[in-house]
Order: C-alpha cells, then sequence, then structure tokens
C-alpha cells in the first residue's frame, strides 16, 4: 500500500515558513519522499502501517493551508502513468 501527501501550505511569513519546514522534515523523518513539489510519498507493508503513519501526519499538521492524503493500492500505483519533456 501507498500513501501519497499533497500539501498546499503557506510561506507568506517566516513564522509560516518555518512550520511548512517543519512539516515537510517531518514528512522526511517518516520515511516518505518527494515525488514533486508538495506531493510525497511512502510505502508501507499494510493497511494497518499505512494508518499509523497517517496519524503521524495528522499530528503534525500546521495551523494553515491544506493537506491532503490518498491510500492506493501497489496494482493502482503500479498504474500511474509519468510522462517526461
Amino acid at each position: 500500500m501507498w500513501t501519497i501527501v499533497l500539501f498546499d501550505l503557506p510561506t507568506d511569513t517566516d513564522t509560516a515558513r518555518k512550520q511548512y519546514t517543519a512539516f515537510r522534515k517531518q514528512l522526511l523523518n517518516n520515511g516518505y519522499v518527494m515525488m514533486q513539489y508538495s506531493v510525497y510519498m511512502r510505502h508501507h507493508a499494510s493497511t494497518e502501517n499505512a494508518d499509523v503513519h497517517v496519524s503521524r501526519v495528522k499530528k503534525s499538521l500546521p495551523p494553515d493551508g491544506e493537506v491532503r492524503v490518498i491510500k492506493i493500492t501497489d496494482k493502482q500505483f503500479s498504474k500511474m502513468e509519468v510522462y517526461y519533456g
């Protein structure tokens, strides 16, 4: 199972930038890798493990902005199409 975290957080003040950085570092410390800007992904061995990590994301939410979490299966992830150029 994969979780994908998408976020749109404000960076217009010093405080907002620090909160953005802290949230991003929390994702990295929990094993997420950047898929593209403001989109991070992580593989999980089970649904239960994914739920644990999603709860960690919820605990580290900044007070402003928007965060979305998508959980998809390995089969769904393998059907992703990526285009360059």
